[in-house]
């Protein structure tokens, strides 16, 4: 018998698997804070790593990122699960140095080739990186996953958070948007394979071009667009440098194909049902903002884009779309025209 699709053992897909922001937020705000001075960034701000001062020129910078299958391909999906971690190390300025892989997997059911391909596909984007895969962990589930645990360093000095933001700096999107729309547009028969090719492609490249444009162009802060979508992104940002936001709908990029996957329900991930319903707490839409849009900007996205806090004058230089801005306002709250 031939092995199953992998999409089709998952009950989501890609970062569209995880947790709500709402949910998650309750729980991370009950626990205590690390109190080594060493500790420069914690889960309290939801940056995208934690960073330990080692000495007065180096920090190391530790993330952890897995996910269900969001495609069928196995090497596709091992380099979209690599990337997507290593984008973590990216969004904090720094460089990544090791990974280790972390696997959960059907042996039995998947077969040990299939295993082998997404190990592969993981290992050439952390080969492309600069850094080493030195070793994993892995046990027996029904349900695949992969992901990464990365290290990076970067200078102490040069970290770039995502609370150091500066009213009127404008906001870059690196990437198009639309990956948990085309997931599940997969899983459910939908999608044209053109449009999912397009979106492979969207999520196997890596944020390092981006992440040193975005340095060149003197950042103020800096982040990744994930699993709880653009608005659930742009709140943390906006909430933690204790500013408010304005995204531009028309503005934001989508990959080629998905809106018009938007303008129906069919291909709403249940990610990005729950990103809406979190993103209608601290966010007010204008009234020609139409569906589509009003999706799109919460779509469940895997391996996104960066998005970059820079002065107006210097945000082209990064080299994304410019989608928003911020200022003074109520920490957090969005308004999206």
């Amino acid at each position: 018998m031939p092995a199953p699709a992998l999409t089709s053992l998952s009950h989501g897909a890609g970062c569209g698997c995880k947790l709500s922001a709402a949910d998650l937020r309750p729980i991370v705000a009950g626990l205590p804070r690390p109190t080594d001075p060493r500790v420069l960034v914690a889960a309290d701000t939801a940056d995208d790593a934690g960073v330990v001062r080692l000495s007065d020129e180096i920090a190391i910078v530790q993330t952890a990122d897995f996910f269900t299958p969001i495609v069928d391909d196995p090497y596709a999906f091992g380099r979209i699960a690599a990337a997507n971690a290593l984008s973590d190390i990216y969004a904090m300025g720094a460089t990544p140095v090791s990974a280790l892989n972390l696997v959960a997997f059907p042996l039995e059911t998947l077969g040990p080739d299939m295993l082998r391909e997404i190990l592969r596909g993981g290992a050439d984007a952390v080969a492309e990186a600069g850094a080493s895969i030195v070793g994993g962990h892995s046990i027996d589930d029904p349900e695949p996953k992969y992901g990464l645990a990365v290290t990076g360093v970067v200078d102490p000095r040069a970290v770039l958070t995502n609370a150091g933001a500066r009213a009127g700096d404008a906001l870059v999107l690196t990437k198009p948007l639309g990956a948990g729309a085309v997931a599940t547009a997969l899983k459910r028969g939908l999608a044209d394979p053109a449009l999912v090719e397009r979106a492979i492609a969207v999520m196997s490249e890596l944020n390092a071009a981006g992440a040193e444009r975005a340095r060149a162009a003197g950042a103020s802060a800096l982040t990744d667009v994930t699993g709880f979508g653009l608005l659930g992104h742009v709140h943390e940002l906006a909430q933690a440098s204790g500013l408010a936001a304005e995204i531009t709908a028309a503005a934001v990029p989508a990959i080629d194909g998905v809106l018009e996957l938007l303008a129906g329900e069919g291909a709403l991930a249940g990610g990005s049902r729950r990103n809406r319903a979190d993103a209608e707490t601290f966010t007010c839409f204008g009234d020609d903002v139409g569906e589509p849009l009003r999706r799109l900007v919460c779509d469940a996205m895997t391996s996104g884009g960066l998005l970059a806090a820079v002065d107006p004058a210097r945000a082209e230089q990064v080299g994304g779309a410019i989608v928003g801005r911020l200022s003074a306002g109520a920490p957090g709250s969005i308004v999206v025209v």
